[in-house]
């Protein structure tokens, strides 16, 4: 029987991470880190062709954060699987934030009065279970958007008792001044809007959207980096490397397009490791806290061999962001491909599904081990997740068929005419498609007679 893997082919490393144990005392807590949930504020009230500004506010705040090591901003791919609340008001905020595991919420409404736009901030510590701060509102008159936002994020800051130096105070307000014209920042969010919907439609709307940004303003960075994260998740990979190199370009002191750079070496079909190296190392020099581009110093050093300094990145990320979903996603797979420790792997996937609930890959790896293992009923369950969340998802279409050989020939073979009848129309799919047909004949030889 051939077993299909749902996990692309990487090196692996041959050692067992330690979680936690190598997180000293002295290293841990030079700055008190605290994931933050950034919803966009409530803009409900006013005209609907000025309700982008609370998608502004909340874009211009997360933004600024990411330039704290105080601050762990979720990503925005992760509220997804909230669905798109209408009104971001105090119970949804709540309940988000703490389905989450957000220590902080940050959350307000945009309003006006007269001819002043009012913004209202408010936050939440989610622990102990706090009650919605409202901050003091701030008038904005006409032309003064920018300048009244780049003082928001330093008004937060205050609230929740993080001292900035004067560098990190300009840093900051740099961060919260992405462009120079309204109508670049308007359509920067309405973009971000229309990710929200998720799927290709979605994703083409938001191209055309900040390409039409960075029309209004070529400077603006932001835009250049998340038209790349746009244009990479429609598969176009060469378009989002000239956008991510136009954003370094741009601001040679911004780690995101550096560390997405990386990202892409590494999924190249001719891997580009030592490229890969110098792009996270570079991220991680801007930005000395930033764990994604630790666990990606890990991969790609993990790739090349080097065990040693992989554990180390690993290790960097966890002090940095122990919440990471990512981090715990790689654990699991060490634990199951190198070392075959089952309660470790399962115990790491489900701690990076626990984190993000919508991580396919981690899912499919859950499902790997319960399917080794013989556990059909659970591998089975975490296979239909994963449909459940992509439904072009062929490789948990596949192994779903495979489980329910095991348990329900019948149904095995519905999984496998559903499989190949998506899997057919792919190229890349043409080999698995002639093994499920086989497994399809197999299995209406076996109950014909």
């Amino acid at each position: 029987m051939i077993l299909r893997s749902a996990r692309r082919p990487l090196v692996m490393l041959v050692a067992l991470v330690a979680v936690m144990s190598f997180v000293s005392a002295a290293e841990a807590a030079q700055v008190k880190s605290r994931v933050v949930l950034i919803a966009p504020f409530d803009a409900s009230s006013l005209d609907a062709d000025e309700r982008w500004i609370g998608e502004a506010v909340g874009e211009v705040l997360r933004l600024s954060f990411v330039q704290h090591q105080a601050f762990i901003p979720l990503e925005r791919s992760r509220l997804r699987a909230l669905g798109a609340p209408t009104v971001w008001g105090n119970e949804v905020v709540q309940q988000a934030a703490r389905s989450m595991r957000a220590d902080v919420a940050i959350f307000g409404r945009v309003t006006r009065t007269g001819s002043d736009l009012v913004l209202q901030p408010r936050y939440l510590e989610v622990k102990p279970p706090g009650e919605p701060v409202a901050l003091e509102e701030i008038a904005v008159g006409d032309g003064q958007l920018f300048a009244k936002l780049a003082t928001l994020p330093t008004v937060y800051a205050r609230a929740l008792r993080v001292p900035l130096t004067e560098a990190e105070t300009a840093r900051i307000e740099k961060a919260a001044r992405p462009t120079r014209s309204l109508r670049a920042l308007e359509l920067y969010a309405r973009a971000h809007v229309a990710l929200t919907r998720g799927g290709q439609d979605a994703n083409e709307s938001a191209v055309d959207l900040l390409s039409r940004a960075i029309e209004s303003d070529a400077s603006f960075v932001a835009a250049q980096f998340a038209l790349g994260t746009v244009h990479q998740a429609l598969g176009n990979r060469w378009k989002a490397q000239a956008q991510y190199r136009a954003a370094t370009q741009l601001d040679p002191t911004q780690p995101e397009p550096y560390k997405a750079i990386g990202d892409l070496f590494l999924i190249q079909p001719r891997r580009l490791f030592d490229q890969a190296l110098e792009a996270y190392a570079k991220a991680i020099e801007l930005r000395p806290y930033y764990a994604d581009a630790h666990v990606g110093l890990g991969d790609a050093r993990a790739a090349k061999g080097d065990t040693d300094g992989a554990i180390k990145a690993y290790q960097q990320a966890l002090v940095y962001n122990a919440m990471s979903p990512r981090v715990h996603l790689s654990l699991g797979k060490i634990y199951f491909g190198e070392k075959g420790l089952y309660y470790e792997a399962v115990n790491a996937y489900k701690k990076a599904i626990d984190l993000d609930s919508s991580s396919v890959e981690a899912r499919m790896g859950l499902g790997e081990v319960y399917e080794d293992k013989g556990l059909w009923k659970e591998a089975a369950d975490e296979y239909r997740k994963v449909i459940e969340l992509d439904a072009k998802h062929t490789g948990a279409m596949y192994n779903l068929a495979i489980v329910y050989e095991k348990k329900d020939p019948r149904e095995a073979i519905a999984q496998w005419e559903r499989y190949i009848a998506l899997a057919s129309q792919l190229p890349a799919e043409k080999d698995w498609v002639d093994v499920a047909r086989q497994h399809l004949r197999k299995l209406k030889s076996q109950i014909k007679d």
